[in-house]
């Protein structure tokens, strides 16, 4: 099986993941300098069912959380429920502050 690469390419806002040659899945995001607002988690319909999406959610959160410098909007359906599967990572959750 062909090892699977992650990589950020921040000029296009986004997160990707590549087995090959092969896009398989990416991540896009809008970053305000504080937050990252994960906008949509896609993967290619030919590479779907083999859990790429949580894969690529899953390495960029960690790479969010070793920077340390943002907190995470889960604005897509996918991510939202990623982190609500995966509540020890909620830590770097964005929460509204109440007046």
């Amino acid at each position: 099986m062909t090892e699977l690469r992650f990589s950020h390419e921040p000029d296009a806002s986004r997160y990707t993941l590549r087995r090959g040659d092969d896009l398989v899945s990416a991540l896009d995001y809008r970053d305000d300098g504080r937050t990252l607002s994960m906008t949509r988690a896609y993967t290619v319909p030919t590479f779907r069912g083999n859990g790429y999406a949580a894969v690529i959610v899953d390495k960029a959160v960690a790479e969010l959380e070793a920077r340390g410098d943002r907190t995470v909007i889960p604005m897509c359906w996918y991510v939202a429920d990623w982190f609500q599967a995966h509540p020890e990572r909620a830590g770097i959750v964005h929460t509204r502050r109440t007046a």
